[in-house]
């Protein structure tokens, strides 16, 4: 279950510094579960709690339930808020190559895409 709330995303220089010390090593794992995230911070389990519940209400972190080493815990992961997606596209097309291994740079598809690029500017 992701706890969500009705109030906007709080700003980064709003944390307190145990907050940013999650947060960063919540987006530097890309996710990490919480059994796991109050001993990367060296912080009692209680407070690395209160710290991810603080993360939570603010929508900086999604929790879900999680099952890790026999004990039910949670994985905390970073939200998608601060990806820009726009890189991704050239007007409402999207990049011709997510995905792809292999990428050939005279293609149709990606000349189409480049141009749209350069008509968006």
């Amino acid at each position: 279950m992701v706890a969500v709330s009705a109030s906007p995303p709080v700003a980064e220089s709003e944390l307190t510094e145990d907050e940013l010390a999650g947060l960063e090593l919540v987006r530097e794992t890309g996710g990490i579960h919480q059994s796991d995230f109050w001993k990367e911070l060296d912080v009692s389990s209680r407070k690395g709690s209160r710290i991810v519940e603080s993360l939570v209400e603010k929508q900086l972190v999604n929790r879900e339930q999680a099952v890790y080493q026999g004990h039910n815990t949670y994985y905390i992961s970073p939200t998608a808020r601060d990806l820009d997606f726009t890189l991704l596209m050239a007007g409402d097309m999207l990049s011709p190559f997510i995905g792809e291994e292999e990428v050939d740079p005279n293609s149709d598809a990606f000349s189409q895409w480049i141009m749209n690029l350069a008509y968006q500017e």
